[in-house]
């Protein structure tokens, strides 16, 4: 890679950099952090890319409107938190959880690993950490604790994630690449299933127990490691249960629409009845208790909401409104009765193309596909008359979580509209630094672009150790791990075919990657915050789930390199040609 190229790569990441500074070096709430790094992208792809100023201006407004799908996942989450808060339902899921076990260390496993895997595997985007936060808060957990937990367990579950559709995309996008190597594209996707699965279980023995050593070294009340180790044993055993069903569908049946919903629902009642039975359990009990008088003023939610209230709810009435999400969920995800097909039909989408007559800023939102849409807040309506709430109690629930939801939503909008940015930038003098091409467009001399062929330029025959970092990269900047593998799968591609690589494995350790980078993702990090009430503190969460990020792309990495190391190349006949 010549001076040139390193140079733009360099100018491209100030934005990022900047944000990154900004949040977690001084601290800065993320409203400000990303509006600076938006305006930071727009000068930069205007006056170094060339952009023109109506093409920032509606790459902007593509995002705001992008933003929105975001924006009302939080919303939902958020109203039915406050719906199941006001009805006495969280005291009565909390007092359920707490019967099994009162130690918080293995709630947090139980629901921030397990039961949130399985919202992952059915719905994704943001929803298992805005749902599980919540209710680890009603178990006594300070709200930047459940956060925290929250997001770092929401890593593993992302692959093969929400119906497959991550690495579905990831496949999708080098369809062409893979056939015009010589490669069979279902034998691709069946083999990618596979080999995306068993290095990042591996990677999740770890980050289960490594979710466990932050949980009590950041926010226990003696701030240290050693209060995790009683829980080691019910974590193996837990990542074991896991694995078992994970990988039996990942293996054995190579469906990637059904590994991590099965997986992590079919463990749960496993791992339920064993803590009840106190197998394998820590002898003594680690709480929280009286967090409010040992702990940091900062661990407390800083928006003012109401408080659980306890009626002596049924458990089952209590778990009713969540069976039924689950349930809607399963049913539109998995296109039973063509319940998918119809929520993204032409008559409930609406598309909008060319805004300002700018060529590829559009906007296209399916509305009754977006969870937040339904089935949460229709879920939280009919939880009101269910549970028998009074107005007053449904307005305090409504009034709550547009308080709530308001923070979240500026940042958010920023956020996204400055990806846009970087997605669409466009310059044929600063592409054809990297290399020829027939055509420069934004696939391949955008601003991303550029970031992304710097870090693989450094590595070049070592690729496989960057890999991951790319993924990361994309799911921190878009929020996603199916946007980053949109956006770098066919780039991860094409540079393992030139330094001859197994691309099978590369674009394995895109997919892992993007899915770990969820826990440092800035827009799933203001989503959560906005969710636990804890608004301006998400410096503080991204300082923490940095290290459990790069612990965890590293461990896949390492796994995979010692495969490529070993010589073996899962379809040897697409590096043949």
């Amino acid at each position: 890679m010549e001076g040139g190229s390193r140079m733009y790569s360099l100018i491209a990441a100030v934005p990022i950099l900047a944000c990154v500074v900004m949040m977690v070096f001084f601290n800065q709430p993320a409203t400000r952090s990303l509006i600076t790094a938006w305006l930071l992208a727009c000068v930069v792809g205007v006056l170094v890319w060339g952009m023109s100023l109506q093409g920032a201006l509606a790459q902007t407004l593509a995002g705001f409107l992008n933003a929105l799908s975001t924006i009302f996942i939080i919303f939902g989450a958020i109203f039915l938190m406050n719906t199941l808060k006001q009805s006495g339902a969280m005291a009565s899921i909390s007092t359920m959880f707490n019967s099994i076990t009162r130690d918080a260390r293995i709630q947090a496993v139980l629901i921030g690993f397990v039961f949130a895997g399985f919202v992952e595997g059915s719905s994704g985007f943001g929803t298992p950490a805005a749902l599980c936060a919540p209710i680890l808060m009603g178990l006594g957990f300070p709200p930047l604790a459940a956060a925290t937990i929250c997001l770092i367990y929401n890593s593993t579950p992302v692959n093969p994630g929400p119906v497959g559709v991550p690495l579905i995309t990831a496949a999708s996008v080098v369809k062409d690449q893979v056939v015009q190597a010589g490669g069979d594209f279902d034998k691709f996707q069946f083999l990618l299933t596979r080999w995306v699965c068993i290095p990042n279980m591996i990677g999740g023995v770890f980050i289960i127990f490594i979710g466990v050593c932050v949980l009590c070294k950041v926010y226990g009340r003696n701030h240290s490691f050693k209060d995790a180790l009683p829980a080691l044993p019910f974590c193996l055993f837990s990542a074991a249960v896991v694995a078992c069903f994970y990988l039996f569908m990942a293996i054995f049946v190579g469906t990637p629409e059904l590994v991590s919903m099965v997986g992590f629902i079919a463990a749960l009642p496993v791992l339920m009845l064993a803590a009840r039975k106190g197998f394998l359990m820590p002898k003594d009990e680690w709480t929280f208790e009286g967090v409010e008088e040992w702990g940091d003023k900062s661990w407390q939610s800083s928006v003012e909401v109401s408080k659980t209230k306890s009626k002596g709810m049924s458990t089952k009435l209590a778990w009713l409104p969540y069976v039924i999400i689950g349930v809607l969920l399963v049913l539109t995800r998995l296109n039973a009765f063509g319940l998918k097909d119809l929520f993204n039909s032409a008559a409930l989408t609406t598309n909008v193309t060319g805004i300002l007559g700018v060529e590829n800023a559009n906007w296209k939102f399916s509305w009754l596909y977006n969870p937040g849409l339904f089935p949460f807040v229709p879920v939280a309506a009919l939880t009101m008359l269910l549970h028998h709430m009074s107005g007053e109690e449904c307005a305090t629930a409504v009034r709550d979580s547009f308080k709530q939801a308001k923070g979240a939503a500026i940042a958010l909008l920023f956020g996204v509209a400055m990806v846009q940015i970087y997605r669409y930038t466009s310059s044929a003098a600063i592409g054809a630094t990297v290399g020829e091409a027939a055509e420069y467009t934004f696939k391949n001399s955008s601003m991303l672009y550029m970031m992304a062929t710097g870090l693989a330029s450094v590595f070049s025959s070592a690729y496989f150790v960057v890999a991951p970092l790319i993924g990361v990269l994309g799911a921190f900047m878009s929020g996603s791990c199916t946007v980053s593998n949109t956006l770098f799968a066919s780039l991860q591609f094409e540079t393992a075919s030139i330094v001859g690589l197994p691309q099978i494995l590369i674009i394995a350790l895109q997919t892992m990657g993007g899915g770990i980078g969820n826990m440092v993702c800035v827009n799933n990090i203001v989503s959560v915050c906005a969710t636990t009430g804890t608004n301006g503190v998400e410096g503080k969460i991204l300082r923490v789930n940095i290290w459990p990020c790069l612990i965890y792309a590293t461990i896949v990495m390492l796994v995979i390199g010692a495969v490529i190391l070993s010589g073996f190349n899962p379809m040897p006949e697409m590096l043949a040609r």
